[in-house]
């Protein structure tokens, strides 16, 4: 494979360039309008958004670490109050738990989904005394198990926070739109996402509209009319620039699901033709050095925020460099899990208390997914995993004997 072939982990550039002649009109429409905050494209992009993921409430804010922000403080969340969240997740989930004074509580994950596991939030739940929230992550574009997390809500007297950050238009496996089960559903904006801004912005979906009224006050300093302060709110507004490019951007958002599933069809067939098995098989359990993503059945729908493969934790950072040098952009999401991190010492997590989240963190590495990538840019980073980890008998890339590959494409 010719190292001139370049595939960098995300390219917005080529994004931007297939949108400008619809991108450009919409921008130039909010400057001339000077609607720079609020305005007409900010109520439309909320409508749109929680039709979109099947809510009866969208709420635009800044972004969607203010979302989670927004959501607890809309629950009533007070200090020392108890809130379940995954270790294995970005920061902001537990960061905005701490940033109210409440206690995140880390629950270890299923290593098929990478997704917090309702059997272990179940056990942690039992040592909680102040327990008031729990709050699943609907990682990497996959949906957790919503089911059993709102069954063990009900059981609990406790409402569910859907972090949606990595999965708008993720359906569950009863066909459900992530986002719209839960209490309240949290979605980001962030430029990296399948739906991404210009910028930082982010939403929050409900079905209840007293707890739609009251994100919309603390959004805006808790005001209800101008001025008029019923509650202490924080500033988090989304800016019509990034809702009217949002509302461009959405009517594609499908299209791109269905690339980056095309994408990740072309990786499963070639890796599964030499040798890899689904995430959540035991290195024990079988040779191959190569784990993919669990698929699962319709009617669920990943989306692919990533593709994140799987190899032994001795392996791990020497695929990357190798990577590198073929010039493919790659990422370790997550390199610490959060009981692990620093900031979060003083709560006495032992690295092994979260043994499959620990174990995640040392073996994962994303691969680029987006749906603007070729079928030779796929190839070569097919290609350079299989070649690295020497897998087929050739110890190069094993073309399958089915069509699958073409198919994929």
């Amino acid at each position: 494979m010719s190292q001139a072939i370049t595939v960098p982990l995300l390219d917005l550039k080529v994004q931007y360039a297939a949108l400008r002649a619809e991108l450009e009109p919409v921008m130039q429409k909010v400057f001339e309008s000077a609607y720079y905050i609020g305005g007409p494209d900010i109520a439309e992009l909320e409508k749109e958004i929680a039709a979109y993921s099947k809510a009866r409430h969208g709420i635009a804010c800044a972004n969607g670490s203010d979302a989670i922000l927004l959501a607890l403080m809309a629950l009533d969340i007070k200090p020392g109050d108890e809130i379940i969240c995954p270790s294995y997740t970005f920061f902001a989930t537990a960061g905005s738990i701490a940033r109210l004074n409440a206690v995140p509580v880390f629950a270890d994950i299923d290593p098929k989904t990478y997704n917090m596991c309702p059997a272990h939030t179940r056990e942690v739940a039992k040592k909680c005394k102040r327990l008031k929230a729990i709050m699943p992550v609907h990682l990497f574009g996959q949906a957790a198990d919503i089911d059993a997390f709102l069954d063990l809500g009900r059981e609990l007297n406790v409402p569910i926070i859907e972090d949606c950050a990595q999965a708008i238009g993720t359906r569950d496996n009863r066909g459900l739109d992530v986002g719209s089960r839960g209490a309240i559903g949290t979605f980001s904006f962030f430029p990296s996402k399948n739906l991404g801004a210009f910028g930082d912005g982010g939403i929050m979906t409900t079905n209840c509209p007293h707890l739609a009224d009251k994100l919309t006050m603390l959004r805006g300093h808790g005001m209800k009319p101008k001025y008029y302060h019923q509650i202490v709110g924080i500033n988090s507004r989304l800016d019509s620039l990034q809702a009217a490019i949002l509302r461009v951007k959405l009517r594609h958002l499908d299209s791109w699901h269905e690339g980056r599933r095309k994408n990740a069809d072309f990786y499963d067939a070639a890796f599964k033709a030499a040798g890899a098995k689904l995430s959540g098989v035991s290195w024990s359990a079988d040779a191959s050095p190569l784990r993919i993503p669990f698929r699962p059945a319709a009617p669920a729908r990943h989306i692919y925020n990533q593709y994140v493969i799987r190899v032994p934790a001795a392996k791990r950072d020497a695929l990357r460099d190798h990577l590198k040098n073929q010039n493919i952009g790659t990422e370790i999401y997550y390199p610490v899990p959060l009981h692990e991190q620093e900031c979060f010492k003083h709560m006495g997590y032992k690295p092994s208390d979260l043994p499959e989240s620990q174990s995640a963190a040392l073996e994962t590495i994303a691969l680029p997914i987006y749906p603007e990538l070729s079928e030779q840019q796929l190839r070569h980073v097919a290609d350079s995993v299989i070649a690295f980890l020497q897998m087929g008998k050739s110890g190069t890339y094993v073309e399958p004997k089915t069509a699958a590959l073409a198919g994929a494409r």
